[in-house]
């Protein structure tokens, strides 16, 4: 049992809790469908990898007090706020602009200059990149750490740097598990979803999202 392990109390409220906000769509998670689905599991997968190593990097920062600096500095704040929405919105404009054959962004496609011809696949590692830098740069996780996980940590316990570093983990741990299965089962459907006309109305509805979710982060007021 983890109650009052390293300070951590209220352990199965903050399960039931991580996973309802693990549930909750939102631009990893889309991310993760749309590469997924018009690029196959292992695209899904290398993308879930990348956005959940991107956690780590909150988690660690979180865990020796970095966290609470940029959370409480207004210019921080601001500077990840802008490059986090920039990135956003860079990748919901490459999926408005995307071929329908493959989900492929546009600036990596061959220059052969041949009308029609088929695009390459997105390299691993770019799918990588992109995962880990649309969690990494999204400053409400920042501020998520800030003020969900604290509350299950009593702040008196000598070793609460580590409950800190427990509860992140295994919030993250939540997270694979969820992001693997949305990855799988986006690819499932890939066969149907890779025709042409589909696979464009997922890039066109993906690059919405995306530019939504860059455009809201940008008004996000910090608290």
């Amino acid at each position: 049992m983890m109650t009052n392990l390293f300070g951590i109390h209220d352990f199965p409220l903050f399960l039931i809790a991580s996973t309802l906000l693990v549930l909750t769509p939102g631009p990893d998670t889309f991310l993760i469908v749309t590469r997924a689905s018009t690029l196959g599991a292992r695209a899904g997968l290398t993308t879930t990898a990348g956005i959940i190593s991107g956690c780590f990097v909150h988690i660690m920062a979180a865990t020796v007090g970095l966290s609470a600096i940029l959370a409480a500095s207004a210019l921080a704040f601001s500077a990840i706020k802008w490059v986090g929405a920039a990135y956003l919105i860079w990748i919901g404009i490459a999926l408005l602009r995307s071929k329908a054959s493959d989900g492929t962004m546009p600036e990596e496609s061959n220059q052969s200059g041949v009308s029609g011809e088929t695009v390459a696949p997105l390299p691993m590692r770019t799918l990588f990149v992109q995962g880990f830098l649309s969690n990494a740069l999204n400053p409400k996780v920042i501020v998520f750490f800030i003020a969900f996980i604290p509350q299950f940590v009593s702040p008196t316990a000598s070793d609460s740097a580590v409950g800190f570093l427990v509860l992140g983990l295994v919030f993250n741990l939540i997270s694979l598990m969820w992001n693997t299965c949305t990855a799988l089962t986006a690819a499932r459907f890939r066969v149907w979803l890779k025709r042409p006309g589909t696979s464009l109305w997922i890039n066109r509805v993906g690059g919405a999202c995306f530019l939504g979710f860059g455009l809201k982060l940008a008004l996000t007021e910090r608290a």
